[in-house]
C-alpha cells in the first residue's frame, strides 16, 4: 500500500500523484483507491491478482495521504472464513524466498539479450493483469456484492462533455458532475482505478467520441505536463472515434482543494474547446495567488508578478 504524498522540501502532509507516478515504470500494477472501503478491497483483490500464476507480480493499492490516510468512515468488514475462502494460502510452483526457508540465489552481470527477455516478460505479466482483474473482480462480487472495475463510468451514458480523474478528489468532480446535471448539463466523470496497465480498451470505449474531454491531473511532470493526460491522449490518438476536443488540467497538487469555482472554469473551457490544447492549464484561484503572494518573494518581487 502506498500513500501518496506531494513530494517537497519543506514536507506537506497535502497529496498529489507524482510520488506513486514515479514508480509507473518499475514493474508494479497499480490500483488507485477513492474511498476507504475501496482501500480495503482492493487489497484483497491485490492478493489474488498479484499470486496468480500468470502475473507473479507485485500489485501496489495508492490512497491519497492526508484525506483518506488521516479520515476515519464506515468500511464493511468481511468475515474472515469468507476472506480466508476468497483468498486462500499462496502455494507457488516455483522457488520462493521465506524466512523459514533460507537460501541463496546469486546473478552476475546480465547480458542484453537475457535483460530485454525478462524485462519484456514482466510487461507480458502486467498485461495479463486486465484479464485476472475482471475474474477477481467476478468473484469478489459473488463473495463480498461489491464490485471494480479497471475504470469507473459515473453518469457517462449520456454525456457529450467528460472529465477524467484519479483517487479521492474524483469524489469532488462527482459532486460537480451531480452539481451540473441538476443544472441540465451532460456532463460525466470517468475515474481511472487501474494505472498499471493502463485499461486501453476502457478508456476508448469511454471517451471516444465525446464532443470534449478534459483530464484533471493530480500530478505534473516538469517539461511534459499532466501524466494521465499524455497517456490518454496516447490511447485516443489511434482509436477509430476520439473526442472532438481534448484539454489538460493540473489541479490538487500537495492537496490544495479544487473548488466549485474551478470545477466551473473547467466545464466553461471545455464548452469553448476546439480541437485538441496540449499545453496544460493550471488550476489557481485569485485566493490562491493572493496566498502566494503572502508566503513567497523572488528577488524582491511578488510571486504573482514573476508567473508567466
Amino acid at each position: 500500500v502506498n500513500v501518496s504524498r506531494a513530494l517537497s522540501s519543506p514536507i506537506t502532509l497535502g497529496p498529489d500523484h507524482n510520488d506513486i507516478l514515479a514508480a509507473r515504470d518499475a514493474g508494479f500494477v497499480q490500483l488507485h483507491c477513492e474511498s476507504c472501503q475501496e482501500v480495503l478491497d482492493s487489497i484483497l483483490m491485490a492478493y489474488r491478482i498479484a499470486e496468480d500464476p500468470r502475473v507473479s507480480t507485485p500489485v501496489l493499492v495508492n490512497f491519497d495521504g492526508f484525506f483518506l490516510s488521516f479520515t476515519r468512515e464506515p468500511v464493511e468488514l468481511p468475515e474472515a472464513e469468507a476472506v480466508r475462502a476468497f483468498l486462500p494460502q499462496f502455494r507457488p510452483d516455483y522457488p520462493t524466498f521465506r524466512a523459514s526457508r533460507p537460501m541463496a540465489q546469486g546473478a552476475a552481470v546480465l547480458d542484453g539479450a537475457t535483460y530485454s527477455y525478462f524485462r519484456y516478460q514482466m510487461h507480458q505479466a502486467i498485461t495479463n493483469v486486465l484479464e485476472v482483474h475482471e475474474q477477481v473482480a467476478d468473484e469478489f462480487e459473488a463473495s463480498f456484492g461489491r464490485r471494480y472495475g479497471p475504470v469507473e463510468a459515473y453518469r457517462l451514458e449520456d454525456a457529450d462533455t467528460v472529465l477524467v480523474m484519479a483517487g479521492a478528489f474524483a469524489s469532488k468532480g462527482k459532486a460537480a458532475v451531480n452539481r451540473w446535471r441538476e443544472q441540465g448539463r451532460r456532463v460525466g466523470l470517468l475515474r481511472i482505478r487501474m494505472v498499471r496497465p493502463l485499461p486501453v480498451r476502457q478508456l476508448v470505449a469511454a471517451l471516444g467520441g465525446r464532443r470534449a474531454v478534459g483530464v484533471i491531473d493530480q500530478n505534473i511532470s516538469p517539461g511534459l505536463g499532466g501524466i494521465l493526460y499524455h497517456e490518454i491522449a496516447g490511447v485516443l490518438a489511434g482509436a477509430a472515434e476520439r473526442p472532438a476536443a481534448l484539454r489538460s488540467f493540473i489541479g490538487g497538487l500537495g492537496g490544495k482543494d479544487i473548488s466549485s469555482a474551478e470545477f466551473d472554469h473547467v466545464l466553461a473551457a471545455l464548452d469553448g474547446a476546439q480541437g485538441e490544447v496540449a499545453e496544460p492549464e493550471l488550476l489557481l484561484t485569485e485566493s490562491d495567488w493572493r496566498q502566494v503572494d503572502q508566503r513567497l518573494t523572488v528577488a524582491g518581487k511578488p510571486a504573482e508578478a514573476m508567473a508567466s
